[in-house]
């Protein structure tokens, strides 16, 4: 089929079709007037409704950990804890003041 003809008929076609009464007057300026008066979405209003219900299982989790650390008994210090390095404190304690005497120990050779 030639397409310069069908194109020909499809115009003829829609000219011979008398316009649709289904549409009022000016339609169309009264939906654009009405979505100009629809209020603009808020940003911070959306991210202040989401952050408000993401706090109640926030906070349940909180609640829910707070009694399992109560509840749980202490644990007791192992052997390996308390052998000769002392206390986990105590092991950083080392730890950081051995990196600071290595420091002064290279400014010393200067």
């Amino acid at each position: 089929m030639n397409v310069v003809d069908l194109q020909k008929k499809l115009i003829a076609a829609a000219k011979a079709a008398p316009p649709g009464v289904g549409v009022p007057y000016a339609f169309e300026h009264r939906i654009m007037a009405h979505l100009r008066s629809a209020p603009a979405i808020d940003n911070w209003g959306t991210w202040a409704v989401g952050l408000w219900r993401a706090s109640v299982p926030c906070v349940a989790l909180m609640v829910g950990l707070s009694i399992w650390s109560a509840v749980t008994p202490d644990n007791a210090p192992t052997a390996s804890a308390t052998s000769t390095n002392g206390d986990i404190s105590q092991q950083i304690e080392r730890t950081v003041l051995a990196a600071a005497e290595q420091d002064q120990a290279a400014d010393s050779t200067w």
